[in-house]
């Protein structure tokens, strides 16, 4: 009988280490570097260019992505958003070749979300990217485009002819993951129900800024495990 009592014992015992080490081994597949991550192309927004990312792209070179796979692009942010998903398109090429990469994972902050929604649906995109990430996009406008009058932001005014065939039948084709954070606290985009995609899984936030989703932890490390899983 005791002889049974203890084989029982190192049975459960065993599996329960079993359960034990394989949790951190799943956290750390998806917290962390490995040789099947892809690199990351960052898409700042309206006004913006590649520094807005530098908090962010210090996080992912600290989990361990090198420099070579982190891409802080700058692009021309008066120009349409058509004519930024075409560069977009060149850069993603020029990625993917400069790594040896065979897709890469998009995250975009603001209007980033437009010209990278343009190039997934339009230009093929959807072929070249594994994941896509929108920070506080106007995905469907935002009534703070109103006040301003570059090409690219009177695309952001809700019912633009660009918003109404970017978003006309799947708002989010082909084989990517797409996922989207809004924070309640966001005074740029207005609804906060703009950021949300049909088809995406999508993240309220904490009170956050526009500017804070750039910079936020918690954000930070959800979209890394989003994008990495």
């Amino acid at each position: 009988m005791n002889r049974t009592l203890v084989a029982t014992a190192v049975a459960a015992a065993g599996t329960l280490l079993a359960l034990q080490t394989s949790v951190p081994a799943q956290a750390s597949s998806s917290s962390s570097f490995t040789p099947t991550s892809n690199p990351v192309l960052f898409v700042h927004g309206y006004t913006g260019d590649g520094n807005n990312w530098n908090t962010m792209a210090g996080r992912f070179q600290n989990d361990g992505w090198p420099s070579s796979h982190l891409d802080q692009w700058t692009y021309d942010w008066h120009q349409s958003n058509a004519t930024t998903a075409q560069q977009l398109s060149a850069e993603v090429d020029r990625l993917l070749s400069a790594t040896g990469a065979t897709k890469v994972d998009i995250v975009s902050h603001s209007m980033g979300g437009l010209s990278s929604r343009y190039f997934l649906k339009n230009l093929g995109g959807g072929d070249k990217a594994d994941a896509w990430v929108s920070l506080g996009g106007p995905n469907h406008g935002t009534d703070s485009a109103n006040s301003c009058f570059d090409t690219s932001c009177t695309e952001m005014r809700i019912g633009s002819s660009f918003l109404a065939s970017l978003n006309s039948g799947n708002e989010t084709p082909g084989a990517p993951r797409y996922a989207t954070w809004w924070s309640p606290c966001d005074t740029v985009i207005n609804p906060d129900s703009s950021v949300a995609l049909s088809g995406a899984a999508n993240t309220k936030t904490a009170c956050l800024s526009h500017t804070g989703l750039l910079s936020d932890a918690t954000v930070y490390a959800q979209v890394r495990d989003m994008i990495n899983s």
